[in-house]
């Protein structure tokens, strides 16, 4: 007979320690990106609610803003970079398909033994990459797990596009995840919907590309589709969540979903019936869509501002490219 193997020590749960965060340098106004959509500042705001957007210059790439981020979030743990075990990043838009954006990071933040890889969840991939984290924590494969979502979208962007160009910015959002005796980060609920796959996509492969197909691919998406589901399936994910966490609607604090629209923001406060007390999350406003980092830059901002405070209850939720969705609620460090 087989012997059985050792067991692997396990914890209760997990927490998120710190955060950290990395805009884009320059700060571009809608009125930069009306002439080639033949639009408005106007028309913008009243479809999106962004005001403006932040995009990193040509030689700021993915890879700086996610250091940023990281480095951010590691100081504030109080750990020293060694103390990370892993490094999970989510993005769509490192220029390299291989290696990972993960590896680069562990040699230029100091943890180069760290397990690392990247995901590609798009705007679900910061709560794909937490979802993960707090699975190697309470598993026992590691003691501290770097999440990051960074994205330079200004790279995929066909300004002539009115379907999601003038959406789109870059940055980075970032956070240590932490051992807990109790769980303070709850069950992850997530999933995709496959058929619709293409509702939010590129204009062509990169072999396309090679072959001379198609020009640089972008990206596209079929707004009016993409605002359906996400308002109504992402109603019932967050109810979902809740319930599994073992807590209700009056206990949330701060409300964080993906910054995809402000539209879609509002549309969610509503269908979930939250109290006006419950603190949103509307970076969008003036940083635009930034698909993976969008959670964790709206989550810094509303603690810098003091919005959002340590104790507080979070309940967060991406949606996106896949249609992938992820969310968890958690209690803020």
């Amino acid at each position: 007979m087989t012997p059985p193997l050792r067991p692997r020590p396990t914890v209760a749960g997990s927490k998120v320690l710190s955060y950290g965060a990395a805009r884009g340098d320059l700060t571009v106004p809608n009125d930069d990106l009306v002439g080639p959509i033949d639009s408005s500042d106007e028309w913008i705001r009243q479809r999106t609610g962004i005001i403006t957007r932040r995009r990193a210059s040509d030689e700021v790439g993915v890879a700086d803003l996610a250091e940023a981020a990281g480095r951010e979030a590691i100081e504030r743990s109080g750990l020293a970079p060694e103390q990370i075990d892993a490094i999970i990043v989510s993005t769509i838009s490192f220029p390299y398909a291989t290696p990972s954006l993960a590896t680069l990071l562990g040699s230029r933040l100091g943890s180069p033994a760290a397990i690392a890889y990247d995901i590609s969840a798009a705007c679900a991939g910061f709560c794909y990459g937490l979802g993960q984290a707090d699975a190697l924590i309470r598993s026992g494969s590691a003691g501290h797990v770097l999440v990051i979502g960074a994205e330079k979208l200004s790279d995929f962007v066909d300004p002539t596009d009115r379907s999601i160009s003038f959406l789109l910015g870059d940055g980075a959002g970032a956070a240590v995840v932490g051992a807990s005796d109790v769980p303070l980060i709850g069950p992850t609920v997530w999933g995709s919907n496959g058929e619709n796959w293409d509702t939010i996509r590129m204009t062509g492969s990169l072999t396309d590309f090679r072959d001379g197909r198609t020009t640089w691919p972008t990206m596209e998406q079929d707004g009016r589709t993409v605002f359906r589901w996400a308002v109504w399936h992402t109603a019932a994910r967050i109810r979902e969540m809740l319930e599994q966490s073992g807590l209700g609607i009056e206990d949330i604090d701060v409300f964080v979903p993906h910054q995809a629209n402000m539209r879609i923001i509002d549309e969610l406060v509503k269908q979930l019936e939250l109290p006006a007390s419950v603190v949103v999350g509307r970076d969008i406003a003036e940083t635009g869509n930034t698909s993976a980092a969008s959670i964790p830059l709206a989550t810094h901002r509303l603690l810098e501002e003091g919005s959002a405070k340590s104790g507080d209850v979070l309940v967060q939720f991406g949606f996106g490219a896949g249609l992938a969705f992820a969310g968890q609620v958690l209690v803020l460090p």
